[in-house]
């Protein structure tokens, strides 16, 4: 059943008819003919929408709305009029009416804002367990947030992986969060009383890359006054993070191969080796088979990183993890900021859940400073929010009639759905093939003759 539908109409032909149409459309409705018996009934029976008249008599449904805000303002009042001007409308918004309709009305309109209110009730319960709920609460591992299947996943392969000391791939678009990934494996291991060390690879010039990674002795090159330690050294007994670790240069990349397999390092100028014992984490946001066959990555050294792979969803494929990570960050900017600031309102939510975050998790957490910054209510409003998310219009993947000239073929369905695919997995062609049910060689071909048309 979708909802649970009250409808108040002192025509019983109107309420016939709209209990055959939404019950046909899997709703529940109870209906009456007269106001005070609706709300002798809505005070023992819970509802999650009414539908009522304007015009009913001695009572109306400004009535109706009046007593629902009193007595249960969670459930959201539809007024249903004949005299569809401002005034009209200004006046039901005012009583407390979630949204009116126009006589004569179709069931198709009904149903749509129905739906929309139902929605927003459901929604502003979600809202409210967020405000009162603790980030903790919602934590899976380290501090990831998120209860949506794919992050369930991702716990799983952390707790599976973690005691083992193999070579992590941790893949995913920026601002996922793969960093904590890899610190959520060194925090769950034997070695999480050893150093954590992380190095950004795309962060660090060409000509220093080396020394970062390996370390150097006193008077290696010009500027080498003292001797120093490198990642691997400095993180012997725990865990070495190698972030972007697909922007290397294909030299450095030879020489991290012979790390890897020797378990040693050379300091730049040095003649000996030097033993450790470290696990290694790499992540990167870039599609590391495909820069194989393209020759910017070597094959030997993804194998070798690629020992088990832990892939990071980006955040619009998260489902209701938005409103979770959101709520989090609300918390802790209010406290760092000093402001009474407990959560997001049901449309400002509803902006959150609708926007396509193309930088993810970074991107959520900077919107949210700056709301939190900026708003002078007790809880974020839509106005509070960037432009371009408050002005995202969401993007219907196919048509949205049934009207055959605006329909799709075949080919152009299976191309909208690769690309759809594609742009939910970051552009990783290895897991976007993997979640089409085909092979990497037939992704291509179907690419190359998209381009091609």
């Amino acid at each position: 059943m979708k909802a649970r539908v009250l409808a108040i109409d002192d025509d019983r032909s109107v309420c016939e008819m709209m209990a055959s149409g939404l019950e046909d459309l899997g709703y529940g409705v109870e209906w009456r003919t007269n106001v005070d018996e609706a709300l002798e009934l809505a005070a023992t029976s819970r509802f999650d929408v009414v539908v009522t008249d304007l015009n009913m008599g001695r009572k109306s449904g400004l009535d109706v709305c009046a007593w629902f805000k009193a007595n249960h303002p969670d459930i959201p009042v539809v007024l249903i009029t004949a005299f569809g001007n401002m005034e009209t409308a200004i006046g039901a918004l005012r009583a407390g009416a979630h949204d009116y309709i126009n006589k004569p009305f179709s069931m198709a309109a009904l149903e749509h804002t129905l739906g929309l209110a139902v929605q927003h009730r459901r929604l502003r319960e979600q809202v409210e367990k967020l405000s009162q709920s603790t980030p903790s609460g919602a934590q899976g591992a380290g501090n990831l947030i998120g209860r949506s299947p794919p992050m369930q996943r991702v716990y799983e392969l952390i707790q599976r992986v973690a005691p083992a000391s193999g070579t992590v791939l941790v893949t995913g678009e920026s601002g996922t969060g793969k960093e904590l990934v890899a610190r959520a494996l060194h925090s769950e291991s034997e070695r999480a009383s050893k150093p954590f060390v992380p190095l950004n690879c795309a962060a660090v010039p060409a000509n220093l890359l080396e020394s970062e990674l390996f370390g150097h002795v006193k008077g290696a090159f010009t500027d080498a006054k003292e001797a120093r330690r490198g990642i691997f050294e400095q993180g012997d007994g725990g865990t070495v993070f190698l972030d972007e670790v697909g922007e290397m240069p294909l030299e450095m990349q030879a020489k991290l191969l012979r790390v890897l397999q020797e378990r040693t390092v050379r300091r730049v100028g040095a003649e000996t080796d030097i033993p450790f014992d470290a696990r290694v984490v790499a992540a990167t946001n870039r599609d590391l088979e495909s820069e194989v066959e393209e020759g910017r990555f070597r094959e030997d050294l993804y194998y070798r990183l690629d020992v088990v792979q832990i892939h990071l969803p980006r955040l619009a494929a998260r489902g209701n993890d938005i409103l979770l990570l959101a709520q989090h960050f609300v918390q802790s900017n209010a406290q760092s900021l000093g402001k009474a600031v407990t959560g997001i309102s049901p449309e400002a939510a509803r902006l959150l859940l609708d926007y396509d975050w193309p930088g993810n998790v970074r991107q959520l957490q900077n919107a949210i400073e700056r709301a939190v910054t900026l708003t002078e209510f007790e809880k974020i409003k839509p106005q509070d929010l960037p432009a371009k998310i408050r002005d995202h219009q969401p993007v219907a993947l196919g048509p949205t009639d049934l009207d055959p000239e605006h329909m799709l073929s075949l080919a152009d369905v299976e191309r909208r759905h690769i690309e759809a695919v594609l742009k939910a997995v970051g552009g990783n062609k290895t897991e976007a093939a993997r979640v089409l049910g085909m092979d990497r060689r037939t992704l291509y071909r179907k690419l190359e003759r998209f381009t091609d048309e």
